[in-house]
């Protein structure tokens, strides 16, 4: 057997071609990728997210050994006995008679912690570098972000545009605005539903992955067939960039916040579902901006700034933001329930049968394919769990299992604090809570619900709109001071108090039974 110097762990994260680590060849490296136990049931996952990981990581080991590095890929089958990460480590160094090793920096609080706590009792050189994925240095967060309190997202997004020259023009955002969303919030027609163009879909093999998992008993949610449609080397994220590029971006920031049932696309609809691959490190944000930006220049004619800025801000800004916010308040942050809620969340969250239309659809689409847009997880599950109260972590573990590109630093701050105000408003400068009206606004779902969107109160009326009022009286002591919703105490105070007070009967109702919504 060969000895080796150094071992490198690449953990399923951190899929990165241009790591520095590959730079040049050294024979007295081995890079070590293994499926582990301990990362298929700290949460329980969806099944296709559980087959995207370990193909991308297979895929990704074949592809650093084909380009001549010292590769060992570890399955499930040869892991089992490693009880933990540090178990398996230490058994590799001993096997290959490693007397260093290193590991990039984790992205997950208890890996981080894991691996430190590894580093400081190991009796080898245990060294950890950057992943060199992020755009905004890991060095800089508590310089820039304080504990406990809020940081606007737009002054971060428009430091980082002028940072790397994003959009801007002689020091001034191009367009003459930094900001598009008002441009952005279209509902679609019947015309527009039509013309909704087909994903790009890949046919990966991953029936030898299902049947290991089954082996080895582990526990998982959600559907799946033998072939897992996402994206898992870099060919085929690029193939799935360029698709976005050439067919949805036109259309992508007008209607990047609406929502349909009646298209056959209606779970991709203009999204560029490159989350995966960009959570997984398989495509640098810096290249996905840079390519955008190019089609955007090559037709100036056919898509406009707004399309381009709406998906940039989510890229450049929210996802850099929501990693800071997580690191400079971790671990406080993942016990942060500053509403109280406590209630369990509904056996429809794992069968998505529930009479409203819109959460039925978003849940359903969520248990097929293992993929929402933002607006079906902020405003249709999330504002559903913020309104009943659901314990956020339930709401956070189910969110963490349930998506393919939900890693702990970006799916808990946009979970517990963007979508449930758990945080108290560090993330959102309000609570993102909204009765039926929203979703009717924003959608098709209401036509086809078994509740009447317009009612209030009584057996056919939409149950968000009660659980919405219910939800603003109950807050009213922590939320009424707050600029950006203080009108709709005006609105409740304007209504007669028998009208409150059935509404808020309404509510109860509803919350004691939310299995029969």
């Amino acid at each position: 057997m060969k000895h080796y110097k150094t071992l490198r762990l690449i953990l399923g994260d951190q899929l990165n071609p241009s790591h520095s680590w590959f730079k040049q060849k050294d024979n007295e490296t081995l890079y070590v990728i293994a499926e582990l136990a301990q990362e298929t049931h700290y949460v329980k996952h969806h099944i296709q997210k559980l087959c995207a990981f370990f193909h991308a990581m297979e895929n990704f080991a074949s592809a650093l050994s084909q380009a001549g590095f010292n590769v060992l890929h570890l399955t499930l089958d040869e892991t089992c006995n490693d009880n933990n990460l540090p178990d398996l480590l230490n058994r590799i160094a001993k096997q290959y008679q490693c007397s260093v090793i290193e590991y990039q920096y984790p992205d997950e609080f208890r890996l981080h912690s894991q691996l430190e706590q590894f580093k400081k009792t190991h009796m080898l050189s245990v060294r950890a570098v950057d992943s060199e994925h992020f755009l905004f240095p890991f060095s800089q967060i508590k310089k820039r972000f304080v504990k406990n309190k809020h940081v606007t997202m737009e002054h971060f997004y428009r430091d980082m545009r002028k940072q790397f020259d994003i959009l801007m023009d002689s020091g001034k955002p191009e367009g003459g605005k930094w900001n598009f969303d008002s441009n952005n919030r279209n509902k679609f027609s019947k015309n527009d539903i039509h013309d909704i163009p087909s994903p790009k879909l890949f046919t990966n093999d991953v029936k030898s992955i299902i049947s290991r998992l089954n082996k080895h008993k582990v526990a998982y949610f959600g559907s799946i067939d033998n072939q897992l449609t996402w994206p898992t080397t870099r060919k085929q994220a690029i193939s799935s960039l360029d698709y976005f590029c050439e067919y949805l971006l036109v259309n992508f920031g007008k209607f990047q916040d609406a929502m349909t049932d009646q298209s056959k696309h209606n779970t991709s609809l203009y999204h560029s579902r490159l989350s995966f691959a960009l959570n997984t490190k398989i495509l640098h944000p810096l290249y996905v901006i840079k390519r955008v930006i190019t089609e955007y220049k090559q037709r100036p004619s056919e898509i406009s700034i707004s399309q381009v800025e709406g998906f940039i801000r989510q890229i450049l800004g929210w996802r850099e933001y929501v990693r800071a916010i997580y690191w400079v308040n971790m671990p406080d942050y993942a016990t942060k329930n500053q509403l109280q809620a406590n209630n369990k969340m509904p056996s429809y969250f794992w069968t998505g049968s529930t009479k409203m239309n819109c959460l039925s659809h978003a849940l359903t689409q969520s248990l097929e394919t293992s993929y929402a847009h933002h607006i079906q997880r902020l405003m249709v599950i999330g504002n559903f769990c913020m309104l009943t109260g659901i314990n956020p972590d339930d709401v956070d573990n189910w969110y963490l299992g349930v998506y393919i590109d939900a890693i702990e630093w970006v799916e808990m701050p946009n979970t517990r604090g963007m979508s449930q105000f758990a945080d108290d408003g560090i993330i959102a400068t309000k609570p993102y809570a909204a009765s039926g009206n929203y979703i009717n606004k924003m959608s098709d779902y209401c036509k086809r619900c078994q509740y009447d969107v317009k009612q209030k109160v009584g057996e056919k009326a939409c149950p968000l709109n009660s659980l919405y009022w219910n939800f603003m009286h109950t807050h009213r002591s922590k939320l009424e001071k707050n600029p950006r919703i203080g009108m709709v105490y005006k609105n409740w105070d304007r209504q007669t108090e028998e009208q409150k007070k059935a509404l808020i009967k309404q509510a109860a109702a509803h919350l004691i039974d939310l299995e029969s919504l």
